[in-house]
C-alpha cells in the first residue's frame, strides 16, 4: 500500500515511503468524489504518486483544486504533471508565493539545493490577506491561514471533518533562509497562530502524520523552544 488512509477522505500519498524522500508530504482530499491534493513533490518521482492516487479510484476529472504551500521546489517540482494529469485543476497558493511558483524568481523555490530544473506555472486562484473564505471541495471547507515565516507567503489549511480538526502545517520545522525571505520573529507569531487552532492532527510537510492533539501540541511548540535556545 502506498497511501495512508488519515481518516474518511484524507490521505498521505506522496513523500518518504509513499514517492521519494526528496519529496514533500503530499495529501489528498475527498469531500465526497470530488478531490483536491496539497502540494506535489520535487516532481522526480510524480509517476509513484499519480498511482497512489490512481489506488483510490480518483476520477481524474475530479480533482478540482491543487493547493501548493509554498513555492519551494520539493513542494512545486511536481506541479506540470499533476495539471497533466488532472486537467480540471486549478492550482491555489498565496499571492507572495508567486515569483517563485510563476517562474519570475527562480532563487526562491530553492532548486538549486535539489539540482532540479523548474519552470514556472500559472496560479488560478491567488490568496489574498485578509484570509481567504473557505474553498469547498464537495462537502469539505478547507480554511486558510497565512503562515509567513518558513517563506513570506507560506499558508496552512485546516478543516473539521470525521468529528477531527485537521491542520496542514508544512515545513513547521524549517528550515530557514534569508534568501527565501524567512523572518523568525512572523515563524513564531505563525506557529503560536497555528498552536490556538487546537487540531487534532497535523499533517506535516516533511515529518507526516502527528496525533493526538497533544503530541500536535508537543511538536509545535518544542519547534519554537528549539530556535529561542539556538
Amino acid at each position: 500500500m502506498k497511501y495512508e488512509k488519515i481518516c474518511d477522505g484524507v490521505y498521505q500519498i506522496g513523500g518518504a515511503g509513499f514517492s521519494t524522500s526528496s519529496d514533500c508530504c503530499v495529501y489528498l482530499l475527498d469531500g465526497g468524489g470530488k478531490y483536491a491534493i496539497i502540494d506535489c513533490g520535487t516532481g522526480a518521482a510524480a509517476n509513484k504518486i499519480l498511482e497512489n492516487i490512481a489506488k483510490l479510484d480518483v476520477n481524474p476529472q475530479d480533482v478540482m483544486y491543487i493547493i501548493l504551500t509554498h513555492g519551494h521546489i520539493d513542494h512545486i517540482g511536481g506541479l506540470s504533471d499533476m495539471l497533466k494529469a488532472f486537467p480540471e485543476a486549478k492550482t491555489v497558493a498565496h499571492h507572495l508565493e508567486l515569483p517563485a511558483i510563476e517562474g519570475g524568481e527562480i532563487r526562491l523555490t530553492a532548486a538549486d539545493w535539489y539540482g532540479i530544473s523548474y519552470s514556472g506555472v500559472t496560479v488560478d486562484l491567488v490568496i489574498e490577506d485578509p484570509p481567504y473564505e473557505a474553498l469547498a471541495i464537495g462537502n469539505m471547507k478547507l480554511n486558510f491561514i497565512h503562515s509567513p515565516g518558513h517563506t513570506p507567503g507560506s499558508l496552512s489549511l485546516f478543516l473539521d471533518w470525521d468529528g477531527l480538526r485537521i491542520l496542514f502545517g508544512q515545513d513547521i520545522h524549517g528550515p530557514f533562509n534569508q534568501h527565501w525571505g524567512s523572518n523568525m520573529l512572523d515563524w513564531k507569531q505563525s506557529m503560536k497562530e497555528l498552536m490556538d487552532i487546537k487540531a487534532d492532527v497535523l499533517c506535516e510537510g516533511h515529518f507526516g502524520i502527528i496525533k493526538p492533539s497533544t503530541a500536535v501540541y508537543r511538536f509545535i511548540s518544542g519547534y519554537i523552544r528549539h530556535f529561542e535556545e539556538l
